[in-house]
Parts: C-alpha cells; sequence; structure tokens
C-alpha cells in the first residue's frame, strides 16, 4: 500500500523598505520593521496557529500515526521570535510529540548554490544548528530553496552529510515514470530522491476552493478515494504550509478538511511517513536532471527569479561583493548582506505576469518588479559605501538604477 509523506515550506522573507537614492551612505535601515511585522502577525493568525493546533490534534487523535514534515527558513525562525513567539512555541510542541521532522536547507532561503559553493555550505550550516538549537532536531533530509535541483546539487548536498534530498516531481524529467516511488539522484552513491506528487499537491494548495474546478468541492473523503488506488512507495504531498488558512481562507474549509483527512486515509490502511523514515525504500530507478528545475510556475525551472537583466544583475552584484562582506568581520554588515540574499528580492522584480501572475503579486510589497529592482541597487550601492569607506562628500561613482535599468554617474 502506497503511504503519505506530508511536507510543508514554512517562509517569510525580510522585506525592504523603500530605500531611495538619497538614503545612500546615510542609512542601514534596509528592512521593513512594520510591513514584516504586519504580515507575521496576519500569517500567524490566519495559518501558522491554527495549523499547528489541527496537526497537534491529529497526532494525539491518531497516537501517532499522523505524521508531517516542515522545512522552516531561518528568517521565518527570527520573525516568530520578533513578532509571533507563540507560533515558535507550537512549533516546538509538534517537535516534542517526535512525530513531526524538520529538514534543512539555506538560512536564509537563497540562491546561494547558483552563485556560491561557500555561501551555500556556510548557510546550510547555520539552518542546521538553528534546528538543533530550536527543535533539538538534527536534519538527515534536505531540500533546497523553492525545490531548486539537479544532479549536481544531489551530489554536493551528499557530500554534506545528507541521506535524501526533496525535489518537483516535473513530467519533463520523470517521462513515462511515476513521482510516487523512490528514486536515487544520478551521480550519487546511496542518496535517495523524493519527488513530489504536484498534481494531488496542487489539488489541496491551488485548487481547493476553485468552484470551476471538476474536483470541487474537495472533500477528505473524495481525495482519500483519489489516493487509494494509486501504486508506488509513497505520495509526496508538498505545499507551502500558508496553503491553510492563507491561500485556502478557513471559510473555504480547508481546516475541516485537513483535520478528517488523515482519519480517511487511516481507514483505508494508508500509513503516513516523514522524509527521513523513506530513506529505507531501496530506489526504484535512477532519475538524470542536468538543468536547474524547482517548483515554482508552470515551467519549473528558475525563470521566476534569474529570466530578466534586472534579476540577473541584481545577483551577479550581491555575490560579487560575498568576499569583501565576509572579509570586513562585521557582523552587521554581514547578517544585512545575507539577508539580501534570500530569493523572494529577485522573484519580486519577475516580469511574468501570464498563468502564475497571482502567485507573484502575493505579499508583494511593490508596485511594479521596476521597484523592487531600484529599491534592491540602492541597497547594493549602501553596501559598496561602506565596504569601500567612501566619503560622500566628494564626487563618486556609483551605480545608481533609473527606470530603463541603464546605470548613470553621480
Amino acid at each position: 500500500m502506497t503511504d503519505i509523506c506530508f511536507y510543508f515550506q514554512v517562509h517569510q522573507p525580510f522585506r525592504l523598505r523603500r530605500y531611495s537614492v538619497f538614503d545612500i551612505g546615510k542609512s542601514t535601515e534596509y528592512f521593513d520593521e512594520k510591513k514584516n511585522e504586519e504580515v507575521m502577525k496576519k500569517v500567524a493568525g490566519k495559518c501558522y496557529l491554527p495549523a499547528n493546533k489541527v496537526i497537534l490534534e491529529l497526532i494525539r487523535k491518531h497516537d501517532g500515526n499522523f505524521k508531517a514534515a516542515y522545512s522552516i527558513t531561518g528568517t521565518a525562525i527570527e520573525q516568530f521570535e520578533k513578532y509571533a513567539p507563540e507560533v515558535l512555541d507550537s512549533f516546538k510542541e509538534l517537535a516534542s510529540t517526535k512525530c513531526v521532522e524538520f529538514l534543512s536547507e539555506t538560512y536564509y532561503h537563497s540562491l546561494s548554490y547558483l552563485y556560491s559553493k561557500d555561501e551555500f555550505k556556510d548557510q546550510v550550516e547555520m539552518h542546521r544548528k538553528a534546528m538543533k538549537k530550536h527543535f533539538g532536531f538534527n536534519p538527515k533530509v534536505f531540500r533546497n530553496t523553492e525545490l531548486i535541483y539537479n544532479n549536481e546539487l544531489a551530489n554536493f548536498v551528499e557530500k554534506l552529510g545528507y541521506k535524501a534530498i526533496l525535489a518537483e516531481g516535473a513530467d519533463h524529467i520523470l517521462g513515462w515514470k511515476s513521482p510516487n516511488f523512490v528514486y536515487k539522484p544520478k551521480t550519487t552513491r546511496k542518496m535517495r530522491l523524493l519527488l513530489k506528487n504536484y498534481k494531488l499537491s496542487d489539488d489541496i494548495a491551488f485548487r481547493f476552493s476553485n468552484k470551476g474546478w471538476e474536483g470541487y468541492p474537495l472533500t477528505a473523503k473524495k481525495y482519500a478515494d483519489w489516493i487509494e488506488p494509486a501504486m508506488g512507495d509513497t505520495i509526496n504531498l508538498f505545499m507551502d504550509y500558508e496553503t491553510f488558512g492563507e491561500h485556502q481562507w478557513e471559510d473555504t474549509g480547508i481546516f475541516n478538511f485537513l483535520s478528517h483527512l488523515p482519519g480517511e486515509l487511516l481507514k483505508r490502511n494508508i500509513s503516513f511517513h516523514t522524509p527521513s523514515e523513506l530513506i529505507a525504500h531501496e530506489p526504484k530507478d535512477e532519475i538524470d536532471v542536468h538543468h536547474m528545475m524547482s517548483w515554482a510556475d508552470v515551467e519549473r525551472d528558475l525563470s521566476a527569479w534569474l529570466s530578466n537583466k534586472m534579476q540577473q544583475s541584481a545577483i551577479q552584484e550581491l555575490f560579487s561583493l560575498r568576499t569583501e562582506v565576509i572579509k570586513s568581520r562585521d557582523k552587521e554588515l554581514i547578517e544585512r548582506w545575507r539577508k539580501m540574499t534570500t530569493s523572494d528580492h529577485f522573484y519580486y522584480m519577475c516580469v511574468k505576469w501570464f498563468n502564475d501572475g497571482d502567485v507573484h503579486k502575493y505579499f508583494n510589497p511593490y508596485d511594479n518588479p521596476y521597484d523592487a529592482f531600484i529599491t534592491f541597487m540602492n541597497i547594493m550601492n549602501d553596501l559598496i559605501v561602506r565596504l569601500k569607506g567612501e566619503d560622500l562628500n566628494r564626487q563618486t561613482a556609483l551605480r545608481i538604477p533609473t527606470h530603463n535599468t541603464k546605470w548613470v554617474r553621480v
């Protein structure tokens, strides 16, 4: 009988404030504390607290036979501590049940693997320590930012000591194969690859409240009936945790659905397992992924973050500063720079407004992607000034972005 593996991504970025050219050299207040607090408290009330309550009740109700896994970014944990400590306490209560697994990732939910392997390793180690500190958990399973993945990454992560890695079960890499089996990534020795069943995951995450969808209304019984005949080792249901209460509001019945689903599945002898428990499965086959893929948008590639010149120049500028930033040994400067590596900043610069337009607008603090770029690059210029210790009273060649994204000298 096929098992179920629930995995939830929990992430909040430190959003940037409207940092203008006139702030350069005068202010290090890069982040919008008011907006970050507002969003955190909103999502805590609508999603994190009620969803954690339901998960805890399910674990107790089913005597530990219900299990789930979380990947919680370091930036989310810091905001829990600062704005909603009760949320962090509720995750710690889940950890105490021993029915919840915490996965490893980059602390700042960054694209660091693509630009600096050293920074990637540093952020992964920071995140591992955070999981140990807050939840007493030493992760064995890795998930990269937004499920960005290829063969090389799997090999690199295996050498860091991880036993399994998560990825998108994209059609273009699976072909005729099913995502419902445990696989081995090509180029690794003993690594296990767990692939998201995006069709069944998205039925919950995106289609649940769509009245025009042929599966509407989705009940726990109907969903369990869809899963029961499925063949394989495991059906991996991977989604943003904000699915519950934020993307799908409470009045859609999403919490009622979540509350009843485990009972319906357990009645059918379908059990729940965490990702690390699936390592014991022998791999069905090797999966060969040369090009980077992700779980974002219809393309399942990196275009959400790196498809246009603004995104590319912004991230290249950011990582070109890493050596100088780390050498500075200025803890505050290093922390601010690392918060800038969060992938959301580049997502906000995306100009794709087609099938996934609403996704790109969600919690976006900017009116348009050009404002996101200008704000980001103004902060980059301030970082450069502080690294070089330049005197702003004399004429300086600063790279100031304009609305047509060309550089001007001031």
